[in-house]
């Protein structure tokens, strides 16, 4: 039951007829769980507790430092060396007083991940590192929880909803870590992404609480905020595959790694069209070789690739070169192949 206050507070998305009182009862109702209270986790916490989500779990073992102000934005100076779930959740509760929360200053590991996610309803992975994301997925999978997904690298974000209703994956997508992991500390990350896939990842969680709108459920959505370029990706999973006529189309991801590579370029060059599908800023500090065709312009640049011949695509971590397969496949008449693990 919403008191007079909260009526008042939330009065401007109550008026929306897809929301209503209805949408807000079940926010307050609502318990979620973020991991990560970092770039993605800042933006995220900020706008559920706005809205009016009734619970909210805080999962980050990590500190406030100087470095991170550029881009988290809930923390300040005065911050620096202190416990972000618990600076977090501190500054939270001042900003929506009618809301529960819980720190957990500890690292969301293997003995401790089912106990801290089981009596929250929806997970918000907000995590910087492949480890925490495979054992969130595996977690969720586990448990039959709804995830929401997003990472951030450079000028690059991607958001996606996975395991709702039992549907796709993390691992449907990326069936296994690379070798290497890659964040923003060694990449780097313009301030403002996280900011921008924080509310992308916020509006999901909003829309699967409420029962609204279309959401990105076995899809992936990625955002280019350097050339202002958005794409939406459906997650092939096999049983979809053999359930649903419209994935009939759907191909299988080949993949190579790169000593394959290198012997088909040994053994006969004139066969093999390569691609770096990364942005030319990229391709001019490290490539391999082949034609710079950005992932944003692949499809609009179908003629320039010529038929007949093996195309491989690459990328930093083989992420977008999967999803350059994707895009070929069905347009392009040949064999298409990702660099396994990309250029890492």
């Amino acid at each position: 039951m919403l008191i007079k206050e909260e009526l008042n507070r939330y009065n401007r998305q109550m008026i929306l007829p897809e929301l209503g009182l209805k949408g807000q009862e079940k926010l307050k109702a609502t318990k979620v769980l973020v991991i990560g209270a970092g770039g993605l986790g800042c933006p995220v916490l900020q706008y559920l507790a706005a809205a009016g989500v009734g619970t909210i779990g805080i999962v980050d073992d990590d500190v406030v430092e100087l470095s991170n102000l550029h881009r988290q934005i809930l923390y300040n100076h005065t911050d620096i060396g202190q416990s972000k779930a618990e600076v977090a959740a501190a500054k939270l509760k001042l900003l929506n007083p009618h809301m529960a929360f819980t720190a957990y200053q500890e690292r969301f590991k293997r003995d401790n991940a089912m106990s801290i996610c089981q009596d929250y309803g929806l997970v918000i992975d907000c995590s910087d590192n492949f480890t925490t994301r495979y054992l969130v997925n595996d977690t969720c999978v586990n448990l039959n929880k709804t995830l929401v997904f997003g990472s951030i690298l450079q000028f690059e974000g991607q958001v996606a909803v996975f395991n709702h209703h039992g549907g796709a994956n993390y691992r449907d997508l990326y069936p296994a870590p690379p070798s290497e992991n890659i964040n923003c500390v060694e990449g780097g990350v313009i301030g403002i992404l996280p900011g921008i896939i924080g509310l992308y990842m916020t509006n999901e969680a909003i829309k699967l609480i409420c029962g609204i709108g279309e959401t990105l459920a076995g899809k992936l959505m990625t955002i280019d905020a350097l050339n202002n370029t958005v794409m939406v990706f459906k997650i092939a999973q096999e049983k979809q595959v053999k359930t649903i006529k419209s994935e009939a189309t759907v191909r299988e991801i080949k993949e190579i790694d790169k000593t394959t590579l290198d012997q088909w370029l040994s053994e006969s060059p004139d066969e093999i069209f390569l691609i770096d599908v990364r942005e030319d800023y990229e391709h001019e500090e490290n490539n391999i070789g082949g034609v710079n065709i950005s992932l944003y312009e692949l499809t609009s640049s179908l003629k320039s690739i010529p038929q007949g011949k093996k195309v491989v695509c690459y990328c930093q971590t083989g992420q977008r070169s999967k999803m350059a397969v994707q895009l070929l496949n069905g347009a392009y008449e040949g064999e298409v192949y990702s660099l396994k693990e990309g250029l890492v």
